[in-house]
């Protein structure tokens, strides 16, 4: 299956994180939205960004790998690459861009956004049981 996910990122404590080329960020506690696509196998996608051990290739990879920072939560739709960057803009319409996170091969302010609550991703996506590793 082919398509976008947004993972739902819960982060326990203020942390800060080496982001690899972005340099240390601080994440403040809360919620947080990513955006990401996979065009062949979604579902190993997924499941690739729910193991803690992996090697770090994607600025998610990163953030996740903290201690701070679990995926509660995550919601797909069936679609093209193009519709990552549309949902970006969706969801940072509703939360704060965390900039350059994320959106290094295109023209958003970032894939991850700080947001309040979740709910609003049930209008247009699917969520999918988390079963972390």
């Amino acid at each position: 299956m082919k398509g976008i996910y947004v993972l739902v990122i819960s982060i326990r404590k203020n942390t800060s994180v080496d982001v690899g080329a972005l340099g240390t960020m601080v994440f403040e506690k809360g919620l947080y939205a990513y955006v990401g696509s996979a065009q062949n196998n979604v579902e190993k996608r997924v499941e690739r960004h729910l193991k803690r051990c992996k090697p770090k290739f994607w600025h998610i990879d990163y953030l996740l790998g903290n201690d701070s920072a679990t995926v509660s939560h995550v919601f797909f739709k069936e679609g093209s690459r193009f519709e990552e960057c549309q949902a970006s803009g969706q969801i940072a319409e509703k939360g704060v861009p965390i900039r350059r996170f994320g959106s290094s091969d295109c023209r958003c302010d970032g894939h991850l956004f700080k947001i309040e609550d979740y709910g609003f991703l049930r209008n247009y996506m699917h969520e999918i049981t988390v079963q972390s590793s």
